[in-house]
């Protein structure tokens, strides 16, 4: 009894973290853009991920990490891809809603979960997310989407793919400190680009706060999250569980900054859980065969 308590325990645990690391991500993106008018969606980047990297620096001590060339390469490529996904996310939610921001920036995990589908339920729950997808996005509400913002958001999303392939090498290798190590190199990526763009109004004191709770809610709490669950998961579960961040991003973009969604956006919305249910259960069940046949 005490077995399969522990068996169902470390099943939905990496559910959860997920599940954690989504709801945060949202909400400081959306106190994140309270900061787009004074320095940018460049600035808001760097504070970010320099504050995020002080941070996870400080508690997980990533200097203990002992690195070889082979791993060495794969933490760099999971850093510079966190980073690009960052501030492609970020410039691309200054002209399209959060939620559409992240339904397009989907596209990326959603290409993982295709080329790691093997079975037929598989592709029934991405087929159900793809709808939802398809749902969210506004094509006749008034016009089309920003290009540009749009553009931004398929950016991310490539950089979000390549996120979750170098992420699960590292992390093999180094566990959570695997986190902290990808910010800080995200955080030397876009700095310079940040500084750039910002300049010295980066420095500005009444900044501070707000940078400081966007680091934690955007990025040291739910990467360090996402790390615990990613490698606990396979490629194509991890990436198939993560569409409901659409779903995340527009309640969020609801209730913080008032963007309001029409029916076919809500219907998207259950069927983006509907599938994320059904992988779940599917990721349950294969476990088991698994464990069966060992």
């Amino acid at each position: 009894m005490n077995a399969k308590k522990s068996s169902l325990a470390s099943a939905f645990l990496p559910v959860g973290l997920l599940l954690i690391a989504m709801t945060s991500v949202q909400t400081g993106a959306s106190l994140a853009k309270s900061l787009f008018p004074i320095i940018g969606a460049q600035g808001a980047t760097t504070l970010r991920l320099v504050f995020a990297s002080l941070l996870m620096f400080v508690i997980l001590r990533p200097w203990r990490t002992r690195l070889t060339r082979h791993s060495l390469r794969a933490v760099l490529m999971y850093g510079i891809a966190l980073g690009g996904m960052n501030i492609l996310f970020y410039m691309a939610i200054r002209t399209i809603p959060l939620g559409i921001g992240v339904a397009l920036e989907f596209t990326g995990p959603l290409a993982i979960a295709l080329l790691h589908s093997r079975k037929i339920t598989d592709f029934i729950w991405i087929v159900v997310a793809v709808t939802g997808l398809a749902l969210l996005i506004p094509m006749g509400q008034g016009g089309t989407l920003d290009l540009v913002g749009s553009l931004y958001a398929l950016g991310a999303g490539a950089c979000w793919a390549a996120y979750i392939l170098y992420g699960q090498k590292a992390g093999a290798d180094h566990g959570v400190q695997t986190a902290a190590l990808g910010v800080m190199i995200a955080a030397i990526f876009i700095a310079p680009i940040g500084i750039a763009h910002a300049g010295s109004a980066l420095l500005t004191p009444a900044l501070i706060p707000v940078a400081l709770g966007v680091a934690i809610l955007s990025t040291a709490l739910p990467f360090t999250l996402e790390m615990i669950a990613m490698t606990r998961l396979p490629a194509r579960t991890f990436g198939t569980l993560m569409s409901m961040e659409p779903a995340m991003g527009a309640l969020s973009g609801f209730a913080f900054l008032h963007e309001y969604l029409s029916l076919s956006q809500w219907l998207a919305i259950c069927a983006i859980i509907v599938a994320t249910v059904g992988a779940t259960l599917t990721s349950r069940s294969q476990a088991a065969v698994q464990a069966h046949d060992n």
